[in-house]
């Protein structure tokens, strides 16, 4: 590793889905892995840089209307300098047994005794292109990652109009063999946040269960549970959308709920702030660039003093113009937050995607993607991936690191429905840390249609 960036490593490989025809209808793209997320086994942290056991997953060909071919994880332990990748069994590309053909939405954590715990979003679509069946499904290593044993669907809906979504796994660090899942499901009436967790390592969940209800016509999306090993304290981030179903007057926020008790309780959702995220265009062409990061907040704690951080996109800072990285704090257990501040480098153009995490000294770490080197006089869409960081607890953010890039975001034409161009690498990336040190696991497009997406590794030393 150099004084800051270890060398770019591609994490992927062929995809183990290239054979299989399950899943229409709609266009699937080969060798396409996008979505990433990591986890590191903390048993394996203080052994030395190059013994880390890290796990990294992402979907695999990705379907044009929806959700991919499978998931895919990848083990490494010797530091990332080298990955084996595993099929993960939620899909009938991978155990025909299975009822449903395409998954999404990969999360992974690992507990405190090394035991790791995946997530996925699995469904089925209709010959309308419609999602007709989806469920939450888990499944548990204790090997590091080399296998996957406890596959359970814990929560599976068919009625018309209702669709699980977007959940997220969150082993406890304090506790080994538990875990939590959030998500919310969308009805007729709105998205309340469901819950469920396992007490014997995956073996089995607990009945699941609304933890928030909004209310009609109201949702929740982008449940994810953060615990303060201090207290034990579980944090429940999402988004909450009033009037839904009516585009013109909903309205958006970031917020937390908690519960001091394991998940058995929960308190009242906190308001964080507004969102004011308007979603990230092509200049050129005008297609959508699919960056959840306007509606997903991504969460953070310092796992030394209990300060919790959030960002996610938000167009504030420019007059509701164009969408760049917002950021908030809690020094109170989620109380009382401060007012989001801008963490990315104006530059004029788009920021997106963020992702947040504290290292060992208490440094701010946030990845990004922008569109600074857009020129409409360019047949391409350059993109740079970005790394700032800060040291006064998320008040100022230093000079940026790039991580990767540009690469040309005009092939990733994944996005759906195919009658509206898009673009898309990922609600998500992945982000962690080993002491010191910032991991990140992310996508970006190749400049091959063959291959047009893979996922990547590198370490970030802040300045």
């Amino acid at each position: 590793m150099t004084d800051q960036l270890s060398p770019l490593i591609r994490v992927s490989r062929n995809s183990p889905f290239r054979a299989c025809t399950i899943g229409g209808p709609g266009i699937s793209y080969g060798n396409t892995e996008i979505e990433p997320y990591i986890a590191v086994n903390p048993t394996t942290v203080g052994r030395g840089e190059n013994r880390v056991n890290y796990i990294g997953i992402w979907q695999g060909d990705r379907w044009s209307n929806g959700a991919a071919k499978g998931l895919v994880a990848a083990s490494s332990f010797d530091g990332g300098r080298t990955w084996r990748n595993t099929a993960l069994p939620f899909s009938r590309c991978v155990n025909q047994n299975f009822p449903y053909d395409r998954a999404s939405d990969p999360w992974v954590s690992f507990g405190p005794d090394g035991t790791a715990y995946v997530s996925a979003l699995c469904i089925n679509i209709g010959a309308n292109e419609e999602v007709t069946d989806s469920a939450i499904a888990a499944a548990t290593s204790f090997d590091g990652g080399r296998s996957w044993q406890y596959v359970n669907i814990i929560k599976e809906d068919s009625a018309a109009g209702i669709v699980n979504d977007k959940e997220a796994i969150t082993a406890d660090p304090t506790t080994p063999r538990v875990a939590y899942m959030v998500w919310d499901r969308v009805t007729p009436n709105g998205a309340p946040t469901w819950f469920s967790k396992t007490t014997d390592g995956g073996e089995t969940w607990s009945k699941p269960r609304i933890i928030f209800n909004p209310g009609k016509n109201n949702g929740t999306i982008g449940n994810q549970i953060v615990v303060d090993p201090n207290t034990g304290t579980l944090y429940n981030f999402f988004t909450l959308t009033l009037n839904m179903t009516q585009e013109q007057k909903s309205e958006s926020f970031v917020a937390v709920q908690t519960s001091d008790d394991q998940g058995e309780s929960w308190s009242k959702p906190i308001i964080i702030s507004r969102l004011q995220g308007i979603g990230v265009i092509d200049p050129n062409t005008k297609a959508k660039i699919r960056s959840a990061g306007e509606m997903i907040p991504e969460p953070a704690i310092d796992e030394k003093t209990g300060v919790l951080y959030v960002v996610w996109q938000d167009s504030r800072f420019n007059g509701g113009i164009y969408d760049e990285i917002a950021l908030s704090s809690s020094r109170d257990g989620g109380q009382t937050w401060t007012k989001p501040i801008r963490v990315n480098t104006p530059t004029g153009k788009p920021a997106f995607t963020p992702m947040v995490r504290v290292n060992s000294d208490g440094i701010v770490g946030v990845t990004y993607f922008d569109l600074r080197q857009q020129d409409p006089t360019h047949e391409t869409l350059p993109v740079n991936y970005w790394f700032t960081s800060s040291d006064d607890c998320g008040r100022t953010f230093k000079t940026e690191i790039k991580i990767s890039g540009p690469f040309d975001m005009l092939l990733s034409a994944l996005q759906f429905p195919p009658s509206v161009p898009g673009y898309f690498i990922g609600d998500y990336m992945g982000l962690t840390n080993v002491e010191e040190t910032f991991v990140s696991f992310f996508s970006q497009t190749n400049n091959d249609f063959e291959n047009r997406t893979s996922a990547l590794f590198r370490k970030i030393r802040p300045r």
